[in-house]
């Protein structure tokens, strides 16, 4: 018999995290290993867990859910973590997508739902509910998605000669996130090199005011 799927819950509402819990218990393929009450905790106690899957808030104290999910990511590149939240704005979704999140729920999802998307990252699969779909992804005059702030912020560094570790140390990120950044930069805007990059952000305006010359 294969084993259930270990569910870690991340929420620090207690009336939510148990609520989800419970639903989640009454099927025989999931087994809930405890609910924490923010980001920190579960970074601290995600090796003792060893959960399959990871269901995170976003907006949580000590640690919010964006950073938890990029430590958790640079520690093991391969956790699942299925962002489960209130806010179905684009930025929200997009910036949750592009920090490695595997899926996107929103919290008034039926609880079927739940259970389908758990089983559709095990896959390998990434899952939006319907309202994160929608948001998703806003695309720019040109067809292009939108960059989230972050993105154009390392757009800038790199357009203007940084390395990845520059960048890094200038923004005090890792490495492995300015990599991340720099994958979804190239592939929102369909640009494979940095030449590509630098040409693209001269003439998109980035670079205007910055003293930089090429």
């Amino acid at each position: 018999m294969t084993r259930p799927i270990r569910v870690i819950i991340v929420d620090d509402h207690p009336m939510v995290a148990d609520g989800i819990c419970a639903i989640l218990e009454s099927y025989d393929d999931i087994e809930v290993l405890g609910t924490l009450s923010n980001g920190q905790e579960v970074v601290d106690r995600v090796e003792e867990l060893a959960p399959d899957v990871i269901l995170m808030d976003l907006n949580m104290p000590q640690l919010g859910g964006l950073s938890a999910t990029e430590i958790l990511l640079e520690q093991n590149p391969g956790t699942r973590i299925l962002i489960l939240s209130m806010h179905d704005a684009p930025e929200y979704v997009s910036t949750a997508m592009s920090h490695g999140a595997k899926g996107y729920l929103l919290k008034d999802v039926p609880t079927e739902e739940i259970h389908t998307a758990i089983q559709a990252v095990m896959r390998g699969e990434t899952y939006l509910c319907g309202g994160a779909t929608a948001s998703l992804s806003p695309k720019t005059s040109d067809g292009r998605e939108v960059l989230t702030a972050r993105e154009q912020t390392i757009l800038l560094q790199l357009a203007q000669g940084r390395s990845n570790k520059e960048v890094a140390a200038e923004l005090d990120i890792s490495v492995h996130t300015v990599e991340t950044h720099r994958k979804n930069i190239k592939r929102k805007l369909g640009i494979n090199s940095t030449a590509g990059l630098t040409r693209y952000a001269m003439e998109h305006g980035v670079l205007q005011g910055t003293g930089v010359e090429f």
